[in-house]
């Protein structure tokens, strides 16, 4: 049986977009143009023009490469970070044809690592790092003189090595302080964004449930009719009559519907045996009495994966109407079985229920947990809510919950708690 794994941490990646690229290197490219001509042509320091002209059309090559062929939307990350590569490879060169690292505008060495450190992950940002260290190195020693009038100055060595050594150590802590920074603020958008879908489904839960009492309430007198007038199609239509089943089976459902209302109207602390503290195994049995059907087998397994005793569990009303809904949602579009195991340690309990039905939707499979989305293939007329229901209230209970379509056919629910949420009594009575 498989069970739930711990969630994967976010990606600590930003999303590089396009156009922030594009715009960013047409905005290097008219920089380096007009500093190229202002140079060669307004100081009157002879430049290798032709040569200088040729790698700044390049750059302005694959700029418009990239705003064709990427119009919108995030870039991939080996792209990306293929672009700043060339990028640094261009400034790279430019800079050899202009005095190396001698050329006051080396610093802008400094621009792709920066931008790499922001929206790329940590591998990729000191993969340019080293490719910005290493090309700093290479025109640090050879490159063409510094344009002069006249004959270019001669720079000691010591203060071209300090030079070479001020760029690489600011590259080193650009790509380690912005990236940083990045991670964090990235974080924090992560935090945000959870915490605003967290409020929102509260939210929508809350709505749900106003609109629940409310149903309870208007539903109450229509139902005591409907039990009253059942309860007289019994007495007065002869046992041998056909329609004497029926009118039993309308009065059963009648004062089913009836329990349901007060059972939801109950708190939990009025008492009473449903909230006793029992068994794992034996408390999804009981959920899943209410759903059960005469040609569908319901197999409910245990196992324990060390020594560690089975949980024992108040029948709380988030965990009776969220494992409630998916039994019932498994019975209901099972075939001829459905499966409910149930494993546990002594850290992780979880619980995988699954069935032989047509299983989920492709098409939206990777919503599942939204309100108002029919999720199963041919569930024309239902409204959605079950599974919104059912994973907001085991996520309220410290829950992961996943949805899945089994590769030999029908839907596969998994629910995985740490245990000591799930059980916080027994640990505190174990310590």
């Amino acid at each position: 049986m498989k069970v739930l794994e711990p969630a994967p941490p976010r990606s600590e990646t930003g999303i590089a977009q396009t156009r922030t690229l594009v715009l960013i290197r047409w905005v290097a490219v008219a920089g380096q143009a007009g500093t190229v001509l202002v140079v060669h042509f307004g100081f009157g320091y002879r430049l290798p023009i032709e040569a200088a002209a040729a790698v700044i059309a390049m750059s302005a090559a694959v700029n418009l490469y990239a705003s064709l062929h990427h119009r919108a939307g995030g870039l991939p990350e080996p792209q990306a970070f293929g672009f700043l590569a060339f990028d640094t490879l261009q400034l790279a060169l430019l800079l050899f044809l202009t005095g190396g690292l001698q050329n006051p505008f080396a610093l802008l060495l400094l621009a792709p690592v920066t931008v790499a450190a922001s929206v790329l992950s940590r591998e990729s940002c000191i993969k340019l790092a080293v490719l910005a260290a290493a090309a700093a190195s290479v025109i640090s020693v050879w490159h063409l003189p510094l344009p002069w009038d006249g004959p270019p100055p001669t720079m000691p060595a010591h203060l071209v090595l300090g030079i070479w050594f001020a760029t690489v150590t600011a590259i080193a802590f650009l790509a380690v302080y912005v990236g940083q920074v990045a991670i964090e603020r990235r974080r924090m958008t992560d935090a945000f964004s959870a915490a605003q879908d967290a409020l929102a489904r509260e939210q929508r839960v809350a709505d749900l449930g106003t609109l629940a009492a409310a149903a309870a309430h208007e539903l109450g007198t229509p139902l005591a009719t409907i039990t009253v007038v059942a309860s007289e199609l019994v007495r007065e239509v002869p046992a041998d009559s056909p329609l004497a089943e029926d009118a039993r089976l309308l009065k059963s459902q009648a004062e089913r519907c009836k329990a349901i209302l007060t059972e939801l109207s109950q708190r939990p602390d009025a008492g009473g045996a449903s909230y006793l503290r029992m068994p794992l195994t034996a408390l999804i049995d009981s959920m899943a009495d209410p759903h059960r059907r005469q040609d569908v087998d319901l197999a409910i397994l245990g196992r324990a994966r060390d020594d560690s005793p089975e949980p024992a569990l108040e029948r709380r009303p988030e965990l009776a109407n969220g494992l409630g809904n998916i039994l019932s949602n498994a019975l209901q579009f099972a075939r001829s079985r459905v499966d409910a195991s149930i494993v546990w340690d002594a850290e992780r309990v979880g619980v995988t229920i699954s069935d032989d039905g047509p299983g989920f939707s492709p098409t939206v499979l990777g919503r599942l947990g939204e309100p108002y989305l029919s999720t199963r293939r041919g569930s024309d007329g239902h409204m959605g809510l079950g599974i919104f229901i059912a994973r907001t209230l085991l996520e309220r209970t410290g829950a992961d919950v996943t949805f899945l379509n089994r590769p030999q056919g029908g839907a596969e629910v998994e629910v995985l708690w740490p245990r000591v949420i799930l059980e916080p009594e027994t640990r505190g009575e174990a310590r």
